[in-house]
């Protein structure tokens, strides 16, 4: 019986070196190198910017091993407050992946078709606008409204709107005039299915079915369609219809240029074109969640998201973020980055979020300015370009 304790002992000692020789399943990763090699990133960004004061970078794959984020530069120029991946910002068209997710979600529950026309879902003033300016909203289906193949003209392609806005920071849009936009400031671009051309003024439309739809406002409507609070997207609001979450820091200034917008009134893009404010770690979680099952109760959801209308042309003039049609899928692009297909949405104030199917790599970027698309798109660019070579120079 002495002998029992010892022979446990050997026994036991014997497993853990046999398991030892047992290749692992969990990634190996240079992780201290590659956290180095994206802060300087983004330390670059914005030493190498000078109209960027603040920038941020989330990074994850949990099939690489890879969690990381971090900062740079100024999340308050004037205060000298030090930029975190912890200040949220107005995430602008990001929010477009949203409103085309709960839109998708309601076409789960079969309480719209995606080409039903959008007249039979839309307040009966929005059917008149459009009907009096010559469009044809018993026509014009939610699909095309989710593809930007529905021929509206964008009422924040107007000068005008950019003016007003500047000129009246603290005039609070209402959906209706932003329509009205749409209507009194341009003409009809084609006819739903023709041509590509981005509109904020379809999903301005589309949050207002969502709203007529599911019988609550869109800001209560996409949080529970989605679920913000299974996904863990606790720094994730609508501005200014939501209060900023707690213990969650005040949002990082935005630049149009020299002017710091932070302060005007969010009701300029704030009716499912725009709206939402987060963090980009939020950003992240959600668009993964989109991809991996967290978000749609049928996983084949995720692939009609990525279709689009077949045969849609392109305008004369080109598309302003210089992709062809068909690129615009449900509120997401699908872009090659690098030599692997991307899902991604960028917003107006400077962000990007971006999952890589391939990699199982999601990022989401933040460089708080306007008129830097180029920098931003670098950014992300080069930290896949950092993730992928870790992942092939790990060891095996």
């Amino acid at each position: 019986m002495r002998e029992r304790p010892a022979l446990l002992i050997a026994l036991f000692c014997l497993a853990l070196a046999l398991g030892a020789c047992e290749p692992s399943t969990a990634p190996e990763y240079p992780s201290a190198e590659v956290e180095q090699a994206l802060q300087r990133l983004v330390d670059a960004t914005v030493s190498e910017n000078e109209a960027i004061h603040g920038a941020a970078l989330h990074v994850s794959s949990p099939t690489l091993g890879l969690s990381w984020e971090g900062a740079a530069g100024l999340a308050d120029p004037a205060a000298g407050t030090p930029m975190t991946p912890q200040n949220p910002v107005r995430i602008a068209s990001n929010t477009k992946t949203y409103v085309a997710a709960a839109v998708l979600r309601l076409w789960e529950q079969g309480r719209v078709d995606l080409d039903d026309p959008i007249a039979a879902h839309l307040p009966e003033e929005f059917v008149e606008a459009l009907g009096g300016d010559g469009y044809r909203p018993d026509e014009m289906t939610i699909r095309h409204l989710l593809t930007h193949t529905s021929g509206l003209f964008d009422h924040s392609d107007s000068e005008r709107y950019e003016e007003t806005i500047v000129a009246e920071p603290q005039h609070r849009w209402t959906r209706a005039e932003q329509v009205r936009g749409a209507v009194d400031w341009g003409a009809p671009l084609g006819e739903p299915g023709e041509l590509y051309s981005y509109a904020d003024t379809g999903y301005v439309l589309l949050g207002a079915i969502v709203e007529q739809v599911d019988n609550r406002p869109l800001h209560e409507a996409v949080r529970e369609l989605l679920s913000f609070e299974k996904l863990g997207l606790d720094a994730t609001w609508w501005e200014s219809l939501e209060p900023r979450p707690e213990r969650v820091p005040e949002r990082a200034h935005q630049f149009l240029g020299d002017l710091d917008v932070t302060r005007f009134d969010p009701s300029f893009d704030l009716y499912g074109g725009g709206g939402l404010a987060a963090t980009v770690g939020d950003m992240a979680t959600f668009m993964r969640a989109l991809f991996t099952d967290g978000v749609y109760e049928n996983p084949p959801t995720a692939d009609t998201m990525l279709t689009t209308v077949e045969g849609a042309g392109a305008r004369p003039e080109g598309d302003r973020a210089g992709l062809p049609p068909g690129a615009y899928r449900m509120g997401v692009w699908v872009v090659e980055v690098g030599g692997f297909t991307t899902y991604r949405h960028s917003g107006f104030w400077g962000t990007l979020a971006t999952y890589i199917p391939e990699l199982d790599l999601t990022l989401a970027a933040t460089v708080n300015q306007n008129r830097c698309g180029e920098a931003l798109d670098e950014l992300v660019r080069k930290a896949i370009v950092v993730a992928d070579e870790a992942r092939v120079d790990s060891p095996s």
